[in-house]
């Protein structure tokens, strides 16, 4: 069932640094959402509390009736599966092919021996093609990730986060290290994915112009 996602007076610490301030915020199912900000302003650590890669000094993050920021275990790993994080730096494993890259995507179903496997199913591995058919990159399946320009990898990305079949996607700054023409490909195809599906996207960006665009 759709949720929103709630952060009540959510703050971190880094000793002394505060990265996140009293951030309290609802954010409503099938939104896109921009995070603006120059660097260092604490748009990453945001996403990670949410994402819950990290823990929050102070405050409650929600998702409908559950309490992300208490989460441990199997419980947290269904939250990671259905929150999907998109790194600026795509997270992908550069000498493992395309394919087997956004199938790892699925691994969050599973448990830690049974991941380590690294075994898929067809009905996981037609899930995949089909994520990178709409991310035009099938030409690309079997290709080493390491090989492909950045503007490729950060769409592997998008795949892999696409076939953990999220609620709400995370972006980090997606098209920090790409060109403007790549950089709009990757926006569509989040905007795409946001209408289409109806999943909520959150993208951290560096610009008021492209937040407007989208």
């Amino acid at each position: 069932m759709a949720a929103t996602l709630t952060l009540d007076t959510v703050s971190r610490r880094f000793g002394e640094t505060i990265a996140v301030d009293n951030v309290s915020l609802a954010i409503e199912p099938g939104q896109f959402v921009g995070v603006i900000g120059r660097s260092g302003a604490g748009k990453s650590t945001l996403l990670r509390l949410v994402n819950r890669l990290i823990d929050p000094t102070l405050g409650t993050i929600r998702h409908g009736e559950r309490e992300v920021s208490t989460l441990k275990g199997r419980a947290l790993r269904e939250w990671r599966r259905d929150c999907a994080m998109i790194f600026q730096q795509f997270n992908l494993v550069d000498r493992l092919d395309v394919l087997t890259n956004v199938l790892i995507g699925r691994l969050a179903e599973r448990s830690f021996l049974s991941s380590m496997a690294m075994h898929f199913t067809d009905e996981e591995r037609t899930m995949a093609i089909q994520a990178l058919d709409r991310l035009d990159l099938v030409g690309q399946a079997l290709q080493r990730a390491g090989t492909l320009s950045g503007g490729q990898q950060q769409r592997v990305a998008i795949a892999k986060a696409l076939v953990q079949q999220p609620k709400i996607m995370l972006a980090d700054e997606p098209i920090a290290s790409l060109d403007p023409l790549n950089a709009k490909v990757v926006m569509d195809a989040l905007r795409a994915i946001n209408r289409e599906d109806g999943i909520t996207v959150i993208c951290n960006l560096h610009t008021l112009d492209t937040a407007r665009n989208y």
